[in-house]
């Protein structure tokens, strides 16, 4: 199908989660025979950092505004199979406007911040969609499963709510053979809300082993943090240095988001890259963890401080590691995506062919 992608960045993974999410989704997409056109908003904070220019499995493409996306664009998005428009896409209700008049087959909308869409909008909140929009999107695709998606049915009227996780490419994601360097690492970008469960389950822990050896590696961290001396500091880690920094960690902290532990069901990208690389991992708690990956033989859940510390002193954190790379490498890979979503927009087309024959009738 010729698919047209409208998503935050395809071109740089500086400081967001959703460049990796959409390049291995896209790249196994295409790989199922699929034409890709991948169209995204010129800003100045990502045109610093572009990491990924011509990409080979899609057309990248850039537009300034949105009078230039509609003058640029507008024939590629009404000729296309499927449009998908993702979360904090710039003036994002008028580009679902603009899609939802002008697209001729399938409109979809990719929520890769599902919680935070639902906080958001029960607050007023429109940065980047409305409750006026979700009904025209033919189907809602979320980052977040298990109950989100009732509620995004019954209450916001999307016709299709279906759960389209993150995932992991594992030809990028894979052991590298790497000595461990850290007892404990974390890859993020700071958020306040995570900043807490951070102190407690990566701070906290070095501070009581001065003998162990950890690093945060994420921009936009405030100079006022006080870093232990033997927390290493990455300002930015590329994503080709990924599955390197993962190998050469012994274990490595998955903390999550108060809005997506609130919904559950919402697991990081994190959490399947460092799985695929065979690094064990550490996480905070939430409804829906145990359907992904089993607690205690394939991930370790800390509550606080003396968790992570007992984590530290066990010694199977390989045979944990290996036994989550084997889970994901078996379900959770970007070719399970692809082939998700292509289902998914296959439904979705399926039920608009039987609605307009029987508006016909």
């Amino acid at each position: 199908m010729r698919l047209v992608v409208l998503g935050l960045s395809l071109s740089s993974a500086w400081g967001n989660g959703h460049a990796t999410t959409f390049r291995a989704l896209l790249k196994a997409f295409a790989a199922r025979g699929h034409d890709i056109l991948f169209l995204e908003r010129d800003v100045p904070w990502y045109r610093d950092h572009r990491d990924c220019l011509t990409p080979d499995y899609c057309t990248l493409a850039f537009y300034d505004d949105l009078p230039d996306l509609r003058k640029s664009w507008g024939v590629a998005i009404a000729g296309a199979d499927a449009v998908i428009v993702g979360s904090y896409v710039p003036e994002g209700v008028e580009v679902a406007r603009f899609v939802q008049a002008t697209a001729t087959g399938t409109t979809a909308f990719y929520d890769i911040d599902t919680p935070v869409t639902l906080a958001k909008l029960s607050r007023g909140d429109f940065e980047y969609i409305s409750a006026e929009v979700i009904p025209g999107y033919d189907v809602y695709l979320s980052f977040t499963g298990g109950p989100t998606l009732d509620v995004l049915e019954g209450r916001y009227g999307a016709p299709a709510a279906r759960a389209l996780y993150c995932s992991v490419d594992p030809a990028l994601y894979r052991p590298t053979g790497a000595e461990k360097r850290w007892d404990l690492s974390y890859l993020g970008t700071y958020s306040d809300d995570r900043q807490p469960t951070l102190d407690r389950l990566l701070l906290a822990p070095a501070r009581a082993r001065p003998d162990l050896r950890f690093v945060v590696a994420g921009p936009q961290y405030p100079a006022s943090i006080d870093w232990p001396d033997n927390v290493e500091r990455i300002e930015h880690l590329p994503p080709a240095e990924h599955a390197h920094f993962y190998s050469a960690s012994r274990y490595t902290l998955n903390v999550t988001r108060a809005d997506m532990i609130a919904a559950g069901w919402s697991p990081s990208v994190r959490l399947f890259e460092a799985g695929a690389c065979a690094t064990a991992i550490v996480s905070d708690r939430w409804s829906g963890l145990e359907t992904l990956l089993t607690p205690g033989t394939e991930i370790v859940l800390a509550d606080g401080t003396a968790d992570v510390l007992a984590a530290l002193a066990r010694d199977d954190a390989a045979a944990i590691g290996a036994a989550a790379q084997a889970r994901i490498l078996a379900q959770h890979t970007a070719a399970h995506r692809a082939a998700e979503l292509e289902g998914y927009l296959d439904e979705a087309a399926a039920v608009g062919r039987r609605s307009s024959v029987l508006a016909g009738e």
